[in-house]
């Protein structure tokens, strides 16, 4: 949440900017006064404004909020902040890539550092000849497989939520977590 901070003042005062006439008049000058105090937090924010739109340098609570804007998928509350901050950083290039296995695949390494084992029913192919046989089982699924040394300490209801996000809604997938 944003708020002010203590004797932050104004980068801009109010009662400096006014004509000579009024520099000398104390009531005005307190007055004044009191409107950096409440403005300074806002103009300081304005004057930073490309700093908090950057995902390097974003506060954590609004790192949070930009990642709602362009659907970085990332966790609040359970993503650490250098996650979060990649995962706002290449929202855009994931959205090219959802619902491919390349997609997939760097979704789940983005969260889980590990590179996932993924395996597919369909396939491609091309023939000459009419009536060849389809590539691929004739059910579509999707298997996630993930190899770590503590399969314990995976959250695989992350990694569940992480691989739905991903995948394509039509598409039956399966997780599975197992020891390195």
């Amino acid at each position: 949440m944003r708020g002010g901070g203590e004797d932050l003042g104004s980068s801009h005062p109010i009662g400096a900017s006014l004509p000579g006439v009024y520099a000398e008049d104390d009531l005005l000058q307190r007055f004044s006064g009191g409107l950096d105090a409440v403005l300074g937090p806002l103009i300081n924010v304005l004057d930073c404004l490309p700093a908090y739109l950057r995902p390097e340098t974003a506060p954590p609570d609004f790192l949070d909020w930009i990642g709602g804007w362009v659907g970085a998928g990332s966790d609040p509350h359970g993503d650490p902040e250098p996650v979060r901050r990649r995962a706002v950083a290449l929202a855009t290039a994931a959205h090219r890539l959802r619902g491919t296995r390349r997609g997939l695949a760097e979704a789940v390494a983005l969260v889980f550092g590990v590179e996932p084992e993924i395996t597919e029913s369909g396939g491609a192919t091309w023939s000459a000849r009419p009536l060849q046989a389809f590539p691929g089982d004739p059910r579509p699924s999707v298997r996630v497989r993930l190899r770590v040394p503590d399969p314990a300490a995976v959250d695989v209801r992350r990694l569940n939520a992480v691989v739905a996000d991903v995948c394509p809604a039509h598409l039956p997938f399966q997780v599975e977590v197992v020891q390195q």
